[in-house]
């Protein structure tokens, strides 16, 4: 590969591609690398450290069973968790179907219409839907309310994400609202209260939307099972986590938050929802509805970030639903809450008080002086408590509760009993009170009625993954997404119980081995950045972005420089860059590029001196979204420095620089890293993901805090960026398997490969399609991007039609028409070995002589190979067969697919058809695909 570009070694080919002048020259300072049984090894002691003890803590996180059925065919299975963000929805139907049934199950439990798939966790669901009102009144009023019994960490993350927006979160009793307020838009409300409490919040939406506002509800959906509706009293959105739906704890996450709003409110919901269309056949087909695009068309006009799902999360809690049912959810809920009726009549009778009496699943009893002796007793048998901090005790029960854990809580409790009389019933008595009960059917649906057994369930499993393409099926070449291999060894811990039992809130003993895990990950990060600290919260490349211009507007703050709110952001930029911008609070003005691709540096300089007071950063992506890396990088950083801003660079493309050049050494101030990417957490088709931020020294005090963190922040820190301390840490075993069996050799040598894969790819493709941007030395980096554009003139062939026609060869396209429209990215990662490189490069190079045939008029110009693709097996098996090309060319185009066949699943669809008729509910599907039904649900 290396004799082809004309190199004799990897390290020429790094000196040809990686400017001199941010060129590493000294070995990372990292452990030696470990093989795969000695990491594991290590890993399970840190792992052993943490105490899986009961934390019976609550305030939205609780122990559930998972489904075995479930953990081994989706959570352990690379079919799966391989799978990239279903933009081809052609070869993603299977996925698309299990996230029409979460959409279904919250619309089902909410008693709202539409929701989406999915958000992050429930505080940044929380804030997202304040930001929904905010824009649904078009921001003229800048009041919400919140109630002080939402849960601690949902309250912290709102105040974080509405300061900058210029909003006032004022925090009170629910009893103190004052809703006919003219400066008040919307309020939140938990759902049952963070200790236990179910109240009436009739009276308040009908005063709310009296004046106007709307009414958020942060809601339990196991609670959900059994309480009304929160649509049935007033709500306009519904916010909260499905953990405990068939996930682990994990330390915090990742797990599948949720939002569900009424039907006005539709267009404004953040992330992506799934809908029904059609496909060529006019059959039902699964998509992405229309917000999917939103962010990359309005850029610093949208209103959240689309990178904001767990859909892999989002899969689990919908397949839990679909196992158990309706019924079943019905009996774990029941059998929760008798629990907690059981407990309060022990306690009662032990002569403690229960403050609440309409309770699903919590109960807040008043212990008094006792509350140290219970503490310490409870700890003592294994079980930790909430503590309130005003001698009251917080417990809250969960599916895993047996009989024998309310032996041992009533044991705990009757240590400090001796002189205290019974309470009577009416002060002792934990009951869902009539008038708050679900009434009527819920998940009428025959999909949640037919998977009860683990056979059907298994099959059920199988027959959506068939339907989807992974990478367990060939290369997945998407420029900037970095779809490299998920190793198994890496994977495995991620349900060790050493991790996923952990309750985020735990005491800070009983997570020692989270605390040094991310220790280690912090210290290993910044070594391979150049910076010099680390927060491991954000989980989400988009919270990365967003938390790190925080982080840069505190410090800006911190000096007395509140006026800098000016943003510059090259044209080339990731579409989550200009809507982080926005959501940080700074105005964004972008910078065009030159004929090269790179950015414009005479442009950039006057941008800068022209906003010289009031520049606050740069956001630039490294290596360029072009594929290059750009010479003038150093400048540029200086060039921001001088004029007083910052410089946040983007580490999507990360994986072109590890080992060979650091950001903290050639200028940048902050960088977030995609560890879905660089560092092998896997896309999960669509989340989970994390966004770490590295800042230099002066940026250290300013990284996020957490009111309810076991490790200390500097007292300037921003706020929570995630619900949980360290975002989703039960994935972090993952990156630190990567980086101890790599060691710095390996991480370098990974880069090199990668860059070796893209130049190699590069100068295969080019005699058929033109290579857009190269560097310097005529080399790309990472990834490149081909120019199709002018076959639209030549042949009517637009990048659409190669993308459907590359699923006929059993692959996925690579990224389209970005940065470029009318253009595509290919990025192989360094994962990819020369026979899969050639077979893709073989693939594009075929599927380039199909469009010469029609531009020499040898093939249709309507009917032909690629605008008739994908072929499914029922249009190739049927005796109507319309095209004027062979079944075998269209379904058989390479003698190597015979080995082994993906059939595309449906035919091409209808986006401009789902557009005009969202459906994103599995109820209608049937009967909107007759007489071509082809979903289960």
């Amino acid at each position: 590969m290396l004799a082809s570009l004309g190199l004799a070694a990897l390290d020429e080919l790094s000196d040809a591609v990686v400017p001199a002048g941010i060129r590493s020259r000294e070995p990372l300072d990292l452990p030696a690398p470990l093989g795969e049984a000695a990491a594991l090894a290590a890993l399970a002691e840190i792992a052993s450290r943490n105490k899986t003890t009961r934390c019976l803590a609550g305030m939205g996180y609780a122990a559930c069973l998972v489904p075995a059925v479930i953990q081994r065919n989706v959570l352990e299975n690379p079919g799966w968790y391989t799978q990239y963000t279903p933009y081809q929805a052609e070869i993603a139907q299977g996925r698309l179907e299990a996230l029409i049934n979460f959409q279904t199950l919250i619309c089902e439990l909410t008693g709202l219409p539409v929701t989406n798939s999915s958000l992050l966790d429930e505080g940044t669901a929380a804030a997202e839907a304040i930001a929904m009102c905010w824009s649904a009144i078009r921001q003229k009023r800048s009041t919400v309310l919140a109630s002080a019994d939402c849960h601690p960490q949902t309250l912290a993350v709102v105040e974080t994400r509405a300061e900058p927006l210029g909003l006032r979160v004022e925090i009170a009793p629910t009893e103190a609202f004052d809703p006919s307020r003219d400066d008040v838009f919307a309020a939140l409300v938990q759902y049952p209260s963070t200790d236990g409490r179910i109240a009436d919040f009739r009276a308040l939406a009908e005063s709310l939307h009296q004046a106007g506002s709307r009414l958020i509800v942060a809601a339990d959906p196991l609670a959900l099972v059994l309480l009304e509706p929160p649509a049935g009293f007033g709500a306009d959105i519904v916010v909260g986590s499905t953990q405990r739906l068939g996930l682990p704890m994990g330390g915090g996450g990742p797990h599948a938050g949720y939002l569900a709003s009424a039907q006005d409110l539709e267009r404004l919901i953040p992330g992506r929802i799934v809908g029904v269309s059609r496909d060529a056949s006019g059959g039902a087909a699964y998509r992405l509805a229309r917000q999917t695009r939103e962010q990359h068309i309005r850029r610093e006009k949208a209103t959240s970030n689309i990178c904001t799902a767990q859909v892999l999360p989002a899969v689990l809690s919908s397949m839990y639903a679909v196992y158990h049912g309706p019924d079943g959810l019905r009996r774990i809920a029941d059998r929760v809450h008798h629990a907690t009726v059981d407990l309060a009549r022990r306690l009662g009778a032990l002569g403690y008080e229960i403050r609440h009496h309409s309770v699903f699943d919590t109960l807040r009893v008043a212990a008094g002086d006792a509350e140290e002796a219970i503490w310490k007793s409870s700890r003592a048998h294994g079980i930790t408590l909430r503590r309130f901090g005003d001698g009251d005790l917080g417990i809250t029960l969960d599916e895993v509760t047996m009989a024998a854990e309310l032996d041992t809580l009533e044991a705990a409790f009757r240590t400090s009993a001796s002189d205290r009389p019974p309470i009577d019933a009416s002060r002792s008595s934990a009951e869902i009170p009539a008038q708050y009960r679900r009434t009527g059917e819920f998940l009428s649906q025959k999909v949640f009625h037919r998977y009860h057994t683990e056979h059907e369930m298994l099959r059920y499993l199988h027959r959506l993954q068939s339907r989807d393409l992974s990478l367990i099926h060939s290369m997945i070449p998407l420029g900037s997404c970095t779809m490299k291999l998920n190793a198994t060894a890496e994977m495995m811990p991620i349900t060790w119980e050493g991790f996923g039992s952990i309750h985020p809130f735990a005491p800070a003993e009983d997570q020692a081995g989270y605390h040094e895990l991310c220790r280690q990950l912090e210290a290993w990060l910044a070594e391979l950045t150049g910076f010099d600290a680390v927060s491991l919260q954000p989980n989400a490349g988009s919270q990365g972005e967003l938390s790190g211009l925080l982080v840069i507007r505190a410090f800006h703050r911190a000096r007395g420089d509140d006026h800098r709110d000016v943003c510059l952001i090259p044209t080339s930029a990731h579409g989550t860059n200009p809507a982080s911008a926005v959501m940080a609070g700074l105005k964004v003005i972008p910078v065009n590029c030159d004929s090269q691709g790179d950015i414009n540096l005479a442009q950039l300089e006057e941008t800068a001196r022209l906003h010289a007071d009031r520049l606050a950063a740069l956001m630039i992506t490294y290596p360029s979204t072009h594929g290059v890396f750009e010479e003038s990088i150093v400048e540029v950083c200086k060039i921001i420095h001088e004029h007083g801003g910052q410089v946040y660079l983007d580490g999507a493309n990360m994986n072109a620089q590890i080992g060979l050049s650091r950001p903290g050494d050639y200028g940048a101030d902050v960088c977030h890293l995609n560890l879905h990417k660089t560092f092998c957490i896997p896309h999960g088709g669509g989340g989970p993901g994390m966004g770490p931020i590295c800042v230099a020294g002066h940026l250290a005090d300013f990284l996020p805090g957490h009111p309810l963190g076991s490790t200390p922040r500097s007292d300037a820190a921003i706020g929570p960026i995630s619900a949980a301390p360290w975002g989703s840490p039960g994935i972090l075993p993952i990156p630190w398997m990567y980086i101890a069996m790599m060691g710095a050799e390996g991480l370098t040598r990974a880069s090199q490969l990668a860059i070796l894969n893209a130049n190699y790819m590069a100068k295969r493709l080019a005699p058929h399609y033109p290579v857009l941007y190269s560097g310097a030395n005529g080399f790309v980096a990472h990834e490149f991007i081909i120019d199709v554009r002018g076959l639209k003139q030549t042949a009517g062939i637009n990048v659409d039609d190669i993308a459907k026609r590359l699923m006929d060869y059993g692959f996925h396209a690579p990224t389209m028409s970005w940065p470029v429209a009318g253009t595509m990215m290919i990025e192989p990662t360094e994962s990819e070995s020369k026979a899969e490189i050639e077979r893709f490069c073989d693939a594009m190079i075929s599927i380039r002589d199909e469009i010469r045939e029609i531009e020499d008029g040898r093939a249709d110009a309507d009917n032909n190979l690629l605008k008739g693709s994908p072929h499914t097996v029922a249009e190739v098996t049927s005796d109507d067969w319309r095209h004027p090309y062979s079944r075998q060319r269209a379904a058989f185009p390479m003698p190597w697919i015979r080995d082994h066949k993906f059939w595309p699943p449906v035919a091409r669809i209808d986006n401009a058809f789902g557009d005009r008729n969202l459906v994103c509910t599995c109820d209608t599907v049937a009967a909107y695909a007759e007489p071509a039904a082809t979903a289960e649900s």
